[in-house]
């Protein structure tokens, strides 16, 4: 079975941190949440989540992929956390996947992540940037090889639902959408 790591950084986007750990979970992938400290994370419209663990323990396992919630401050609260730059290196340097939405891709390219890649983000951020080497695109949801973007809250939905075709196969994806009658 798959295994998802979502780190969830205080004023994450509570919409995409939810959608992707609800649906991934309903496809019967396993995830685990990751606080960057010990305790509830508030989220940036005041939901407090309590993840399952704190990157510090989580870090201690492997996983096939990392998705990274949006949202502001909590992207850059992802971005300002070493301890996240050198996961996201180690995953690329494994082969591994990669997954960011809205604001969250400004991380994967801080990291070098998008260098020679396709990518989306919320509008402005990816592009106010200045980023040389990454192809900007509008679409809700981009892969390029390892590497999955999306644009914010409205396409979380689709983002999930690529990461469970990417991880568990298009029946899967189709099985899991189908239930939620979209």
């Amino acid at each position: 079975m798959p295994n998802v790591l979502v780190p969830l950084a205080p004023g994450c986007e509570e919409l995409e941190a939810i959608t992707i750990i609800d649906l991934l979970r309903r496809a019967g992938i396993q995830v685990v949440t990751a606080g960057l400290d010990d305790g509830p994370v508030r989220g940036s419209r005041g939901t407090v989540l309590i993840p399952d663990t704190t990157l510090h323990h989580a870090l201690q396992q492997e996983f096939d992929m990392v998705a990274l919630p949006g949202g502001q401050p909590g992207s850059n609260n992802l971005n300002a956390d070493p301890r996240i730059h050198l996961l996201l290196k180690h995953m690329a340097g494994q082969d591994k996947y990669t997954a960011a939405i809205c604001a969250a891709p400004l991380v994967l390219a801080n990291a070098g992540l998008l260098h020679g890649k396709k990518a989306t983000s919320f509008p402005g951020v990816l592009s106010k940037m200045n980023l040389h080497g990454v192809e900007l695109k509008t679409d809700a949801v981009v892969q390029d090889g390892k590497v999955i973007t999306s644009r914010g809250p409205g396409t979380a939905m689709d983002f999930a639902l690529t990461l469970i075709e990417i991880l568990a196969g298009k029946a899967k994806r189709n099985e899991v959408e189908a239930g939620l009658m979209r």
